[in-house]
Parts: C-alpha cells; sequence; structure tokens
C-alpha cells in the first residue's frame, strides 16, 4: 500500500443541529435588536457559496448603544460583584459550550469553510478549555503576581478575526471577563454565525444583560467600536496593517491595546529530526486550518543533508491530503474562507512562480463551487523572495536550506514578524539553545501549533505587542 491513497466513503456531519435563522440582530444589552437604519450585510458558506443567514450592520449609533450597555453593566453589576460570583458564570458559560458542542462545531465550519475534524476536535475543545482556565482565576487576581487588589480598566472593545471565530472570541471574553470587565466584540463580516450563537449561551447561562455585547459588522464597525471614547481596553486581533491603523488612532488616549497580528513563521528541521514525526509536524503547521494561522509555518527550514529525504516524505504525505467539503469527517483541507483572500493566495503563488521558485501540488480534484486552492509547495525558494517575506494566509510552503544551526536562526529570524517557530531535532541542548536564539514569542519543540489556556502566546515586531493566555493574558484587562 506504500503511496496509495485510500478511498473513503463520504462522512458527512449533519447539518440538522444547527438552527439557522434567516435573520440576526446585534446583541446588546443582553437582548437581539435592530440596528439603528436597518443595514444588513450576508454571510455565505465558503465551501458552496449559498447564503447561510442575513445579518445585522452595526452603525455608530450601535456600537455606542453597544459601549453604553457594557458600561453601565460594568459600574452597576460586574465589577461589584464578588469574583467569586463571577467565576461561576464563566464554569456556567463553559459547561454550556461543552454541551452544545457539536452545534457549535457544524455552524463554524458551515461559515467558515474549515473541516469538521478541525473545529470539532481542536476549535470548540479549546474554547470551552480557555473558559474554564479563566473562570478558575476570578477569584484568585491576587495571586496572580500583578500586586495586591488588580483592579479591572471597565469597559472592552474587541475585535477578531475569521481564521479562528470562536476560539479568538474565547482568547478575548474570557480573561476580560474574569479580570471583571465587560466586553463590547465584533466578529468579522465574513465569520458571525458561531459568535451571535455564543450570544445566546451567554442568555441561557443567565449572564448579566450588558457584559457580553456582540456588535456585527465590518471594518467601519470595526473603526467606530476601536475609537470610542468611552472603551477603555483595545484588544485586536487581524492583519499587520489594521493593527498599525489601530496603533495610530489609539496612540495619545490612555486606551491600554493589545495586537496580535501577521506572522511568517520558521518550521525549522535538522538533519537528526525524526523524518516521519517531522513530516507530520510540517503538513500540521502550514495545511491546518488552510493555511488560515497566523502562527502557521509558512517557511520550512531543511538541512541540507536530509534535503531531499525530507521533501520526498513531504509530496508522498501531500498526496494523502483529502480536500473538500468540510462537513466530511474524512476531509483534511476545507474551503478557502472568502473570494478575496483566495484571490490573493493565487496572486502570491504567481508572484513566486514569475520570481522563479518551483511550484508543486499533488493531482488534486478541487469542487466546481465554493473558494478552493490545492496544498502547494515552492522549492528554489531565496529569502529575497516575496513567497518567502509576505504572509499569504493559505495552504503555501516555501521550503528553503540551511547548513548550520547558526545560520538556520539568521534565516529565521530574516522577517519582519515575530510570532511563533519550530524545531525539529533530537538534541535538547539544541532546542534550548535555539529557543534562545529565536525571535518568535512561541517556539514548538518537535511539535506545531499546539495551543494550552495556561501558556500566554504572543509576537515580537511586527506580529505585534501583548499576551493572551496564562496568568499573562490577564495583565492587559487589569490596572497594574
Amino acid at each position: 500500500m506504500t503511496g496509495k491513497k485510500f478511498e473513503y466513503a463520504p462522512a458527512p456531519e449533519s447539518r440538522a443541529i444547527v438552527d439557522l435563522k434567516p435573520s440576526y440582530g446585534l446583541f446588546i444589552n443582553g437582548e437581539f435588536v435592530d440596528p439603528a437604519d436597518g443595514r444588513a450585510f450576508k454571510t455565505i458558506s465558503p465551501a458552496t457559496e449559498e447564503v447561510l443567514a442575513e445579518v445585522s450592520e452595526a452603525g455608530k449609533p450601535d456600537v455606542d448603544r453597544a459601549v453604553q450597555a457594557a458600561r453601565k453593566a460594568y459600574d452597576r453589576v460586574w465589577s461589584k460583584m464578588p469574583a467569586r460570583e463571577r467565576g461561576k458564570y464563566l464554569y456556567r458559560i463553559a459547561r454550556i459550550l461543552q454541551e452544545r458542542a457539536r452545534e457549535l462545531a457544524v455552524l463554524e465550519s458551515l461559515d467558515n469553510g474549515k473541516p469538521i475534524r478541525e473545529s470539532r476536535d481542536v476549535d470548540i475543545p479549546l474554547v470551552a478549555a480557555w473558559f474554564f482556565y479563566y473562570a478558575g482565576w476570578a477569584d484568585k487576581l491576587d495571586h496572580a503576581g500583578f500586586g495586591p487588589s488588580p483592579r479591572p480598566l471597565g469597559v472592552a472593545g474587541q475585535v477578531i478575526p475569521w481564521n479562528f471565530p470562536l476560539l479568538m472570541l474565547s482568547w478575548k471574553i474570557a480573561p476580560a471577563l474574569a479580570a471583571g470587565n465587560t466586553v463590547v466584540l465584533k466578529p468579522a463580516e465574513t465569520t458571525p454565525l458561531t459568535a451571535l450563537l455564543f450570544a445566546e449561551i451567554c442568555q441561557q447561562a443567565g449572564l448579566p444583560p450588558g457584559v457580553v455585547n456582540i456588535v456585527t459588522g465590518a471594518g467601519e464597525t470595526g473603526r467606530a467600536l476601536v475609537e470610542h471614547p468611552d472603551v477603555d481596553k483595545v484588544a485586536f486581533t487581524g492583519s499587520t496593517e489594521v493593527g498599525k491603523m489601530i496603533a495610530r488612532s489609539t496612540a495619545g488616549s490612555d486606551k491600554k491595546v493589545t495586537l496580535e497580528l501577521g506572522g511568517k513563521a520558521a518550521n525549522i528541521v535538522f538533519d537528526d529530526a525524526p523524518v516521519d514525526q517531522a513530516v507530520e509536524g510540517i503538513v500540521n503547521g502550514i495545511f491546518f486550518n488552510q493555511g488560515h494561522v497566523c502562527c502557521a509555518g509558512s517557511r520550512l527550514l531543511v538541512q541540507e543533508s536530509v534535503y531531499d529525504e525530507v521533501l520526498a516524505s513531504l509530496k508522498r504525505r501531500l498526496g494523502t491530503l483529502r480536500v473538500g467539503d468540510p462537513l466530511d469527517k474524512n476531509t483534511d483541507i476545507g474551503a478557502i474562507n472568502s473570494a478575496e483572500q483566495l484571490a490573493r493566495i493565487r496572486e502570491l503563488s504567481a508572484v513566486g512562480e514569475a520570481e522563479g521558485a518551483e511550484r508543486w501540488a499533488p493531482p488534486c480534484d478541487l469542487p466546481d463551487k465554493g473558494f478552493w486552492f490545492a496544498p502547494t509547495l515552492f522549492t528554489g525558494v531565496s529569502q529575497a523572495h516575496r513567497i518567502a517575506r509576505e504572509e499569504i494566509f493559505g495552504p503555501v510552503l516555501s521550503v528553503l536550506t540551511f547548513r548550520t544551526p547558526q545560520e538556520a536562526v539568521e534565516k529565521a529570524n530574516n522577517t519582519p514578524y515575530g510570532l511563533s517557530a519550530g524545531v525539529w531535532t533530537d538534541k535538547g541542548s539544541r532546542i534550548l539553545w535555539m529557543a534562545g536564539q529565536l525571535r518568535a514569542g512561541v517556539v514548538w519543540a518537535n511539535t506545531f501549533n499546539r495551543f494550552d489556556p495556561a501558556s500566554p502566546f504572543g509576537g515580537y515586531k511586527e506580529s505585534g505587542y501583548g499576551r493572551e493566555g496564562g496568568r499573562h493574558g490577564l495583565e492587559a484587562y487589569l490596572d497594574v
């Protein structure tokens, strides 16, 4: 069976568990309301291009109403509530997330395009874990290392991306609530549905009105939230370009800001690495979630002496990946999130070929409808190539080589980003040395894309500032 690709019968997850409404309002002060000007937009399935629902678009008056609701809830209820009681709400939300896990996973895959296997086995379990973790911190803030009696900041304005819609929501909302803040969150315009289902979970958990508010919309909605004068804290995950705009717009204000931005991570394979294990890590590093991962291992650095062996094994493995229906439990690679993102991936891949890199993709039948891109790798890549410098945010891997550990470090650090890196070697001393040399917020050793709520995450340079996760993630939401 060497090299043979198994044929799997379709194993689709049922859509029946999700109760999709034809239209959704804004979630303000504990209830769903219509926007002031009645504007709305459609959210579609990237796998089929079918319209899933119509979603309200929040304007400035709606954002203002949400911030006022959050301020009122903060002043009168949430900040005055005993910390232990706040923790109980977080525990309750975590349990409901687990109870409704299948429903949330299906909805995430429908709206985002990621394989159900990932949303079911990675995203949703981590979402619940984040709420459980920060629920435990709610009454222990005095012991977080930030001095006695750290105080919440007030109202947090949070803007999240489309690649991990519900997971990014949990990274933002759970620590904010545990620290005693209230929240106005804006999900990405292409993936608003799980955030709106989370609003229903807040109702189910009996969360006091106004503690969590969710305003849907595009860039202008996010701008109105970030620039609102009564927002005390801004948290943003997304592109470096938008992050720079937010940094400029909040400069000179007393708003506390954290930014988690782009990345161009190096995944470094040494000659003593276990090749099969490394190849699985390479595949997980760049093709997980269609490469829509800010910390994706999009630059593969392979030591010259094992280059041929690693590349041959990697190509064999790519030939077994299944691209297709995100709701099929056999699918490895789902749909690209939007037509706009697909156009960018195609553009940068064409640039890679034009600049002389050699493009390779396994034979792959792509569906006729929807937004699809085959898993692709480029060899003959130099550090001058745009595909080695710019974040593609898709299933595209650039392969480079190195001879010495020092050269690997220099090539890995030769990027404006600094979010993550991976090191594959049998030597523990080399792992520790590399981790100290690499300018990356997270360095994975003989693994990749491994997340835990107790572990801080964040970057250097153009990958942003501040940390999410762990007790470090509480600091961003406290006056310390």
